[in-house]
């Protein structure tokens, strides 16, 4: 499986024109406004998807020597609709549009999600894939899950760059990202990740204005406090049948404990990945849910609100709680701190 995924990575990546975008040397280029907001109402759901891959350099820090971000980037795009265009023109006609970077599980490689990827690109939302240093399937010397602890500055100095290259007089994300509309996703050890950039002390970005979390957990490696700044709304979705890699107790645990706004999805009988790599009801369900609540909390939506409860009640499968308690789950979680 492992092999399959790694071919897919490559086969994007090789397929898509690479950008070469650091922040360690100064800008050049003058900052463009992009205002504030974004558009309230996004491209057609079956707009055209372009895709670009940048390779992007963390500058040195706190010890650790530069970082090499491979990012592919989907955007709104001109053509027709399906799959991923390289370079595609971008689609301005509802742009700035809002940004989500989505952080993958551990040795599984980014463009393995490319089915969520790309309908979060198709529904107006400009979405980066960073694969990690050392965690991702290709990593230099295997992959060390023990650097999941740098991976939010990581994620961090992807919005960064992105936004500085959003805020360009040109090139392909010029005058396309709203730098007040931030997101992340992120799932398995990538939720784990996305948690802490919005609601860790150790590692809290404040631009991110709203998190999804696909099987992810409170994780203790990361040395700050879960909870203790500003609530930023979140969306937990967890597979029943996943009892190992991630059990439900993870999910419920970190659900209870977070300050509302909050939606818990469960998907009945999926597993840790069947709701979102393969094709099928499941995956459209995550999907669906996830734009909504991404549409009501970066785009101000009220009407996405009222979609997402009903598309994430559908009988047999999935079940959306919002803000009430979740029913504790016995067994403990792996790594997690004690709340």
């Amino acid at each position: 499986m492992l092999i399959v995924i790694l071919v897919l990575a490559l086969v994007a990546i090789a397929a898509a024109k690479t950008h070469v975008f650091s922040t360690a040397a100064p800008s050049t280029t003058t900052a463009t406004s992009l205002g504030t907001t974004s558009s309230t109402t996004p491209p057609s759901r079956t707009s055209a998807v372009g895709i670009i891959a940048l390779h992007l350099v963390e500058p040195p820090s706190a010890g650790l020597p530069a970082r090499s971000l491979e990012t592919m980037v989907r955007y709104p795009a001109l053509g027709t609709p399906g799959g991923s265009i390289p370079d595609a023109t971008p689609l301005h006609g509802a742009s700035p549009y809002p940004l989500v970077v989505f952080s993958q599980g551990f040795d599984v490689a980014p463009e393995a999600y490319a089915r969520l990827l790309n309908s979060w690109a198709a529904a107006g939302y400009v979405v980066a894939d960073p694969a990690y240093p050392y965690t991702s399937p290709n990593a230099p010397g295997g992959v060390i899950r023990s650097d999941i602890v740098h991976h939010p500055a990581d994620l961090s100095f992807v919005i960064s760059s992105l936004l500085k290259a959003g805020a360009a007089s040109s090139g392909t994300l010029s005058h396309l990202i709203n730098p007040s509309a931030i997101g992340v996703i992120g799932q398995s050890d990538g939720g784990d990740v996305s948690l802490a950039a919005v609601a860790n002390t150790c590692c809290r970005d404040a631009r991110i204005k709203a998190a999804v979390l696909l099987s992810g957990a409170e994780l203790s490696w990361f040395p700050g406090t879960y909870f203790a700044t500003p609530a930023v709304p979140l969306l937990v979705v967890q597979g029943t049948a996943d009892q190992t890699m991630n059990p439900v107790t993870c999910s419920v645990q970190l659900y209870n404990a977070a300050p509302a706004p909050k939606f818990y999805l469960s998907m009945i009988g999926q597993d840790h990945f069947s709701a979102y790599i393969p094709a099928g009801p499941a995956q459209r369900v995550v999907a669906r849910v996830s734009i909504d609540f991404l549409d009501a909390y970066l785009r101000g939506s009220s009407a996405a609100l009222r979609a997402m409860k009903t598309a994430g009640s559908v009988a047999g499968l999935a079940q959306l709680t919002e803000g009430a308690p979740v029913a504790p789950v016995a067994g403990t979680c792996p790594d997690a701190p004690a709340n």
